[in-house]
């Protein structure tokens, strides 16, 4: 995955917290043990924690000033997006909201921007607050994602992802597929608290997925504010690295390496091979409309 060297990234679409101190309040999940049962619980890739019952309740202070920020004064172009990781994920977030604002427009609708907050150990959302275990998620209360780049190093040890570039690019992805859900009406019917292979929730979660393979039919033909697209090439291997971040956190793939067995009656997210056909499908056909999960 290619960025144009010469393009100028929006920074005020991602907002740095990493190193920063929360004041008051406690997290929800530790680390280790805890919240390693909390990813094969199926938080991997997920919406709010308290949609799984993990809210503390009443949101946490904000973070207070940022001792890192790196990403406002570091990551000014696509150049920087080639070279450093976290301006990559802003410049995959500038690319993957460039899409979708005009994929509304084209349909007579308005896409508001989320921000994807990058942290570190804990935060508090208005979803409540959440430690690095979670993984990645998207918070309806407060339409931002969350984030924390050590997350992919796990995908790689502990998921046996096969990693790159691409691959976390999909994860931030299928994040913004949820604020699109949000915004479409679609993510509350993820909100019943069933589980299974049939359910809401892995509906929602196969047709994130789908939606993320439609930006990347798009990523490399939608312009940026320069007037020529951000990202100037996606490679078959590129997307072979999106496809196996996909299996890796299959809930049957999660099971079976952690418990030993699988349970579809628990299912959140979907099965390995159906994540990787949902992506695929939006992949191929980069059409939205084509990711009717619940049809």
């Amino acid at each position: 995955m290619q960025f144009d060297d010469d393009a100028g990234l929006d920074t005020s679409e991602v907002r740095d917290v990493r190193g920063s101190r929360i004041p008051g309040g406690r997290a929800t999940m530790g680390g280790g043990v805890i919240g390693l049962i909390a990813l094969v619980l199926g938080l991997l890739f997920g919406v709010g924690p308290e949609q799984l019952g993990l809210s503390s309740g009443d949101p946490e202070p904000a973070a207070t000033s940022s001792s890192a920020a790196q990403v406002e004064q570091s990551c000014r172009t696509g150049g920087d997006a080639n070279t450093k990781d976290d301006c990559r994920t802003v410049a995959v977030v500038n690319s993957v909201q460039d899409y979708w604002e005009q994929e509304f427009e084209q349909s007579g609708g308005t896409y508001t921007g989320a921000r994807t907050v990058l942290f570190s150990d804990r935060i508090g959302t208005a979803c409540g607050s959440a430690t690095s275990a979670v993984g990645p998620f998207y918070c309806p209360g407060d339409r931002q994602v969350y984030l924390d780049l050590g997350f992919f190093d796990e995908l790689r040890t502990a998921y046996g992802a096969g990693g790159g570039p691409f691959a976390e690019a999909y994860v931030v992805a299928h994040e913004y597929g949820h604020h699109v859900q949000n915004q479409l009406g679609t993510l509350r019917r993820a909100q019943d608290g069933r589980q299974g292979a049939d359910s809401a929730s892995v509906k929602v979660e196969l047709q994130a997925d789908c939606y993320a393979g439609v930006w990347a039919n798009h990523a490399t033909t939608t312009p940026s504010e320069s007037g020529r697209p951000l990202i100037t090439e996606l490679t078959e291997a590129d997307i072979r690295d999106g496809l196996d971040a996909a299996a890796a956190v299959g809930d049957d793939r999660i099971q079976e390496k952690f418990q030993g067995s699988v349970n579809p009656e628990s299912w959140t997210h979907g099965s390995s091979a159906q994540r990787r056909q949902w992506f695929t499908t939006g992949f191929r056909t980069g059409d939205p409309a084509r990711c009717d999960t619940f049809g």
